[in-house]
């Protein structure tokens, strides 16, 4: 399985960003989805998840409100859609696939990981 994350770019505070991340190779074997981001010096940092089959979605509470995760399982593609960005969201945003149906929000929940796509948000 290989995953390809794609849509960061730099932004003002309270611009919107749609990250991708599509998936190749053995996509039946992924069941969930997530997205984790991680800051100039900190530690990586759950932000979003969803199970493909069904449709469940989880978010940490610093984004909640404000990031939306959605799927296209036709394209095997996981979006998410970053609205009233702060400068405290600028990160390396990645993507991760688990092969078990469930909302994880450990980065040890995912085994497969994409290359990650930078987001900057100025102030």
């Amino acid at each position: 399985v290989q995953l390809q994350a794609s849509g960061g770019g730099s932004v003002q505070a309270g611009g919107s960003l749609r990250l991708s991340c599509a998936a190749s190779g053995r996509t039946a074997d992924i069941k969930s989805m997530g997205w984790f981001r991680r800051a100039p010096g900190k530690e990586r940092e759950f932000v979003s998840t969803t199970v493909l089959s069904g449709g469940s979605t989880y978010y940490s509470a610093s984004v909640k409100g404000r990031f939306t995760i959605s799927r296209d399982n036709a394209k095997n593609t996981v979006y998410l859609q970053t609205n009233s960005l702060r400068p405290e969201d600028t990160a390396v945003y990645y993507c991760a696939g688990s092969r078990r149906s469930w909302l994880g929000t450990s980065p040890h929940d995912y085994i497969y990981w994409g290359q990650g796509t930078l987001v900057t948000v100025s102030s």
